[in-house]
């Protein structure tokens, strides 16, 4: 479980496939601020902007380390195939402040970015959710882009899917990756975990006697 408060901003710098067939994953070796790794072990869950990721080889000296990622993953994520910047966050602990909200590292769907400009001294991003997310999007509920938690500001439903925006203040900017966004980007989304159960349960629920 994670929180959607980024803890780092990394690099990918090497990205290398396990092999020459469509079905094979691709292996990412990712360059960590200083000192993020001190606390990291094998086998950790690392989220890469939003996807979590399990670290597989650490290089301490370099201030590296290595996840492997399947063709699957690839195919539903963004930004995880190419070198740039990346938003890292590492597994909640039990002790932790819940600073954003409860966050699975699942990515439920891509969305496109519309808009992103400055507006006084902060950004607004909208961004273009596919029609299935829609009715888990909701004015001032939660959404996770590209590992980030933030609130939404407006909805806007349309035949193309549910545009969304939000408010980045100078901070989140400065210090994710979602700084480097612009129209067209795609980005990984993840909605509330909350609202996808409480969908759930009315989708399962018996009808009402009459």
């Amino acid at each position: 479980m994670f929180t959607g408060i980024i803890t780092g901003m990394g690099r990918i710098a090497a990205v290398q496939p396990l092999g020459d067939a469509p079905l094979h994953g691709k292996r990412l070796t990712i360059e960590a601020p200083v000192g993020y790794l001190d606390d990291v072990g094998l086998g950790d869950s690392i989220a890469l902007n939003g996807a979590c990721m399990t670290v597989t080889t650490l290089l301490p000296a370099q201030q590296q380390f290595t996840i492997d990622i399947s063709a699957e993953s690839l195919d539903k994520t963004s930004g995880l195939d190419a070198i740039g910047p990346i938003n890292l966050e590492k597994a909640l602990r039990a002790n932790d402040r819940l600073g954003g909200h409860l966050v699975s590292g699942h990515v439920d769907g891509l969305g496109t970015v519309t808009h992103f400009e400055q507006v006084g001294e902060s950004w607004e991003l909208r961004v273009l959710a596919p029609q299935e997310l829609a009715r888990f999007l909701a004015y001032k509920g939660s959404i996770v882009i590209n590992g980030v938690s933030l609130t939404v500001n407006r909805t806007t439903d349309s035949a193309q899917g549910c545009e969304v925006s939000i408010n980045l203040i100078p901070h989140t900017v400065e210090n994710t990756a979602l700084g480097h966004l612009h129209a067209g980007s795609k980005v990984n989304l993840e909605v509330d975990l909350i609202a996808r159960y409480v969908a759930r349960m009315l989708e399962a629920a018996p009808p009402t006697p009459r």
